[in-house]
């Protein structure tokens, strides 16, 4: 990273501080330069040598970036300084459909982007960690796995201070697997307690929880080009770094965007913006990417550009999606199908569904029948009442409707259930069936003309009833859920 996150360099590079070889290239390291190497080394091995200073604050702006665009796989991500991310992906195993496939993405998504990554999946972070940092590709499926593996690694591989690896290796312990078999507390005495921590926490032994990654507030992110860029159109692959960054973020904060702006750093000083609209709020990078490549065929570029920031200005919050409860079904399947096989095994009446009916009388209100896939996609309202007639929106109405209301007892503070009761609104009058003398609700006990007036109550034990009250006293009707 600290090689790949400079802009504008060309091989043999190499980047240096202190005075020695931090990271170099490929053709670099055929010329004979290596990582620790005095920098008046490398450059008599290598004249040619181009040599870049450090900059800790350009390669923590690019893991933040990383970070964004691998909200793409898990919203629970962990930067580790100064070249690293840990990505938990335990709970994302099926919706990609297993762990190489995760990996296969997270590489060419990196390769997209100009990054090589040295990676390793193990079932602890810090096991995974020092996995990479041996040379990577390799999976840990468990903790046996990775405690096989662990015990393999050079001692110089975790990142401990270096008086630590030599006084192990005066020990005669040069691999991870010879300090395992070592007494803990001795080796506490002898190298201090961090690294036997640490040892723990990589198989697993103790947790180890890590501070997650914060998705900013905003999108912002800028790229300095590796060189100068003179058409419009060889912009498209620097803004795909960007974009890809971008659907990461929208991914974990669960944001749709309708309009973001990619800003243009000219090599003169000015400025310049190309604003992409979308016709509709998403978060396809696909889609982005093609906005932007027709955006960018018709633009005429007023001077060379040197770097580019894209920004997301118009956001929203994504919806949640909704399917069926069965799903796509197969030909010969799906609800009909299922209805069709248990009326068939339980009988014609064992099926039935909830219909509604136009009346305001609550035991009047609903109607058992036979589902009807033909109309209304197997789901109508009574005959002679269709469910398109039915009254406008009425107030809350219970879940469990008793079958008969239940006479309630009255003291000097009002109705008792299980307690007083607490009236939660205000009386909603129904007065309806004095044109019927039961012959409509035939079915049911309580019909014929009613006055009632309905109220949500409360007991002590913060259950909500339907309660009502009429010329003869205070009843319940429902329970609410």
């Amino acid at each position: 990273m600290p090689l790949e996150a400079l802009p504008l360099r060309q091989s043999p590079s190499a980047v240096v501080a202190r005075g020695r070889i931090v990271v170099c290239d490929t053709a670099a390291r055929a010329g004979g330069v290596a990582a620790g190497q005095k920098l008046s080394t490398a450059l008599g091995l290598l004249p040619a040598l181009r040599v870049f200073e450090r900059e800790p604050a350009r390669e923590a702006a690019a893991l933040d970036e990383l970070a964004c665009w691998a909200g793409n796989f898990t919203p629970t991500v962990s930067l580790q300084p100064p070249d690293g991310l840990l990505l938990e992906i335990g709970g994302c195993l099926r919706l990609f459909g297993g762990v190489a496939v995760i990996v296969d993405k997270a590489l060419a998504g990196c390769a997209e982007q100009g990054w090589t990554p040295s990676w390793a999946v193990a079932p602890t972070p810090l096991g995974a960690w020092w996995l990479a940092l041996a040379g990577g590709g390799v999976l840990a499926s468990d903790l046996p796995a990775l405690d096989s593996l662990l015990a393999g690694l050079d001692c110089r591989v975790p990142p401990w201070p270096a008086e630590v690896a030599v006084r192990l290796e005066s020990y005669g312990l040069r691999r991870l697997g010879e300090v395992m078999q070592q007494p803990a507390a001795g080796l506490r005495q002898r190298i201090g307690n961090t690294p036997i921590d640490e040892l723990l926490r990589a198989r697993g032994e103790v947790p180890d929880p890590q501070r997650l990654f914060i998705f900013p507030e905003r999108f912002s992110s800028l790229l300095e080009l590796p060189s100068r860029v003179e058409h419009a159109e060889g912009l498209a692959f620097a803004g795909q770094r960007l974009i890809v960054a971008l659907g990461g973020w929208l991914q974990a904060r669960q944001l749709l965007a309708s309009a973001c702006t990619l800003h243009l750093g000219h090599d003169d000083g000015t400025q310049s913006a190309l604003v992409l609209r979308f016709g509709e709020p998403c978060r396809d990078e696909a889609r982005f990417l093609r906005l932007l490549r027709e955006h960018l065929g018709r633009l005429q570029l007023a001077a060379p550009v040197e770097s580019l920031r894209l920004t997301a200005d118009e956001t929203l919050v994504s919806g949640g999606g909704s399917e069926s409860l069965f799903a796509e079904a197969t030909a010969g399947e799906g609800a009909a199908a299922c209805v069709e096989r248990l009326r068939a095994r339980l009988g014609e009446a064992a099926v039935q569904v909830l219909a509604p009916v136009a009346e305001y009388r609550p035991e009047c209100a609903t109607r058992w029948q036979t589902p009807d896939f033909q109309r209304n996609s197997g789901f109508t309202a009574a005959a002679g009442r269709p469910a398109d007639e039915r009254p406008p929106a009425a107030p809350p109405r219970p879940l469990w409707l008793l079958p008969s209301p239940q006479p309630l007892g009255e003291h000097a503070d009002g109705p008792h259930w299980h307690g007083p009761l607490q009236l939660l609104t205000r009386g909603e009058r129904i007065e309806s069936g004095w044109w019927d003398g039961g012959e409509f609700c035939a079915e049911t006990p309580a019909t014929g003309d009613i006055r009632r007036e309905y109220f949500i109550a409360r007991n002590l034990q913060g259950q909500q009833a339907w309660i009502f009250r009429d010329a003869t006293g205070w009843f319940l009707h429902g329970l609410f859920a």
